[in-house]
This record gives C-alpha cells, sequence and structure tokens, in this order.
C-alpha cells in the first residue's frame, strides 16, 4: 500500500515532495559511475596501469551489473523493504565510488567500481517500481521527472569529469566528486525510512516464471535491449563516424556533446505525451522514423549535414523514457511493475552489450560502415516491431501465460 495514499485526492503532502526529492536525487547519481570513467579513461590506464583487457572489462562491466544485480532487485525489495534497499543502494554506490577515488590498483579499482554499478543497478530497477506504487495517477509526470534527472546526471557526470581533473591537477578529485553527489542523495531516504510501505507477501504470480512465460515481457525486454543498444552504439562509436567524415577530433566531440545534451529535452516530452494516452504505438512508430532518417543521413547523406542527423538520432532515442514508462503502463501493481522492471532490463542490457562490440567486428573486418549500419536498420526494425507489441493498451497481469 502506498504511504501516499492522499496524493491520488489531489492534495500533494510534504512527504510526497519529499519523496520527489528523493527519486531526482537518487536519479542524478545513477549513471555517474559510468559516465565520468570514460573522458578519464586514457589517464587511468596510464596511472593504474591498467592492460587492455582490463579497460574492456570495466567498459563492460555497467551491462554486467545493470542484467545481474537488478534482476534480484525484486527479491531484495521483498526481504529488505523498497525504501531501505534504495538508501543500501545509494549507500553502496557512493562508497564504491569513494574507494575507487582513492585507490592506485587496477583490481581494487575494477572491483569498487563493480559495487559502485551494483548500486545503480538497484535503483535503475526500484524507482519505476516507487512511482508506480507512490505516484500511480501521476505515472508520466513521474516518470518525466526521473528519466530528466537521470539525463542529467549523465550529461554531468561525462561533461564536468575532465574539467575537474584539470583544475584540481588530480584524477583522485576528479573521480571522487560523484561520491559526495551520492552522499547528498542518502539524506531524503534517511527522513524516509520511516515511512517503509507495507511489504507483498504474495506476489506469486510475478516472478521471473512469470516473465519468462509472457509474451508481452520479453516484447518489453526486447524493445528495451534494442534501443539500449542503439544508445552504446552511439556513445560508443559517433566520434569514430565523424572522424571517418572528416570532422576533427574536437568537432566530433562537440556534436557528441549536443547529442548527449539533447537527451535532457527528449527526456522531458517523450513521457509526457506517452503517458497521455492509452496506446503508445504512434509514439513507437514517430521515434523510430526520426531514428531511421537520422542514421539514413549519417550513412547516405552530405557529411556537412552530420549535425542534423545527429539531431533526429537524438530524438529517435526518447525510445528510452518510453520503454521506461511502459514499464508503468503496462502492469496495474508495484509488485508487477518491479517484475517487469527486472525483467526488462536486466534482459535488455544483456541484449545491448553486444553491440557495440558487433559494430566493432563489423568496422574492423570491412573497413567501411556499411554492415555496421544495416546492423543499426535490423536492431530499428526489431525495436518497431516490438514497440508495436508493447505499445497496445493491456496489462500483464491480465495476459495469457505462455507456458503453465
Amino acid at each position: 500500500m502506498s504511504v501516499l495514499a492522499q496524493e491520488s485526492r489531489g492534495r500533494t503532502t510534504p512527504l510526497a515532495w519529499l519523496l520527489v526529492l528523493g527519486i531526482v536525487l537518487a536519479a542524478l547519481n545513477l549513471r555517474t559511475a559510468v559516465t565520468s570513467v570514460g573522458p578519464l579513461l586514457d589517464r587511468l590506464s596510464g596511472a593504474l596501469g591498467m592492460s587492455s583487457v582490463g579497460l574492456g572489462l570495466l567498459t563492460t562491466l555497467p551491462v554486467l551489473a545493470f542484467a545481474g544485480v537488478g534482476a534480484i532487485t525484486p527479491a531484495l525489495a521483498r526481504r529488505v523493504g523498497e525504501h531501505r534497499l534504495l538508501l543500501l543502494a545509494l549507500v553502496t554506490l557512493g562508497a564504491g565510488l569513494l574507494v575507487r577515488s582513492l585507490v592506485g590498483s587496477a583490481p581494487v579499482f575494477l572491483l569498487s567500481s563493480a559495487v559502485a554499478l551494483s548500486g545503480g543497478a538497484v535503483g535503475n530497477v526500484l524507482i519505476p517500481t516507487l512511482i508506480k506504487r507512490h505516484f500511480p495517477a501521476r505515472t508520466g509526470i513521474m516518470t518525466t521527472v526521473y528519466t530528466t534527472a537521470l539525463a542529467v546526471g549523465t550529461m554531468l557526470a561525462a561533461a564536468a569529469t575532465v574539467p575537474i581533473e584539470r583544475a584540481s591537477g588530480n584524477w583522485h578529485i576528479a573521480l571522487g566528486v560523484w561520491a559526495a553527489l551520492a552522499a547528498v542523495a542518502v539524506i531524503p531516504w534517511l527522513a524516509l525510512l520511516r515511512s517503509e510501505p507495507e511489504r507483498d507477501t504474495g506476489g506469486r504470480d510475478t516472478g521471473i516464471r512469470r516473465m519468462l512465460g509472457s509474451k508481452l515481457a520479453w516484447m518489453i525486454a526486447i524493445y528495451f535491449g534494442t534501443q539500449a543498444m542503439i544508445a552504446y552504439i552511439m556513445f560508443g562509436w559517433l566520434a569514430t563516424i565523424l572522424t571517418d567524415g572528416g570532422y576533427t577530433t574536437s568537432q566530433a566531440g562537440l556534436i557528441l556533446g549536443v547529442f548527449t545534451a539533447l537527451n535532457i529535452p527528449v527526456s522531458i516530452v517523450v513521457p509526457l505525451v506517452a503517458s497521455r494516452f492509452r496506446d503508445q504505438r504512434p509514439v513507437v512508430v514517430g521515434l523510430v522514423a526520426f531514428y531511421t532518417a537520422g542514421f539514413l543521413g549519417l550513412w547516405a547523406g552530405p557529411a556537412s549535414w552530420a549535425p542534423v542527423w545527429v539531431v533526429l538520432i537524438a530524438v529517435g532515442m526518447g525510445s528510452f523514457p518510453l520503454a521506461l514508462v511502459m514499464l508503468g503502463l503496462r502492469t496495474r501493481t508495484p509488485e508487477a511493475t518491479a517484475a517487469l522492471s527486472a525483467f526488462g532490463q536486466s534482459a535488455g542490457y544483456l541484449i545491448a552489450g553486444a553491440g557495440p562490440l558487433l559494430v566493432g567486428v563489423l568496422y574492423q573486418m570491412t573497413g567501411g560502415w556499411a554492415l555496421p549500419y544495416t546492423l543499426i536498420f535490423g536492431v530499428l526494425v526489431a525495436q518497431l516491431f516490438t514497440g508495436l507489441y508493447a505499445g497496445r493498451d493491456r496489462y500483464l497481469e491480465d495476459e495469457r501465460p505462455l507456458v503453465r
């Protein structure tokens, strides 16, 4: 049962505002462990003596953590409680970030990174559940708040880490700053411990077995995976695509920065639009159309128009907040949302993790972008098919299982 029952009657209580603040601060932290490292990879490899294998593992850790730890989050929430678990996740995230900012050993850096990412993985699954539980009548608005804060945190860590490192002359400080942000996020959840929701002990039909037998769950998982795969490919390879097209590294970096920043307005608009309708299929089609136009332009259009094509792709990236909205719109209860969130994100991140690697292999094999773009368009076909199924007005609980 929600501790904010009165919120559904139109009265916003101080407790509701505290929960909104807690969700915003938590969301700001969920990607800092990922995006603060990328800009310093060269510096870290030299300072820590990290091999290419170690660097590869470091860049793969987010997928492994988000998939593995995310899968067990609903079970942990039933045992510990949702508010307590998110508090523990933020403490774990902050501790991992702090330790890795202090060490000079590659193995310890990798281990502490895994710890920090585990905290982020719990938050990935838990926050959609909390939104469904506490704001059932305002799922779209609260998902907008969540995804916008997530996008801001992602961009902030990516954009500010290098300037902090240059100003301080110390990469330890540049990474340690994000542990302080996690400490701030802990504060509202300490206050919310006294408002822990009642735990459901009868969630018999919303576990992993139910998800494995649900066509809707699989469609949402694949949709989530395809959008995450496109995102990983873009963040990993957009700069190379641009430099191959004649842009300098600084110009490519600037365009990549604009691409990342555009996630913020897109994260504001898409959930608000999608949640106004019971059927999200028109939104799915529109986002895939933006993706298709953008990638066709990058592949075959004038190179001088690359910023335009990148903007179109950035709009298509609205498929990420749309996927998060679907977790709440396709379920009736917080427990079902938790199970669908865990399954959809865990399976989705496993699917997504193969994308940048496949693009790299195809690019190395051919020395060009024809096969990588063919792969991307194949992913978009899968995204369209699964999104059209997942976007229909239906509920997971009403679905007949594929297997009994």
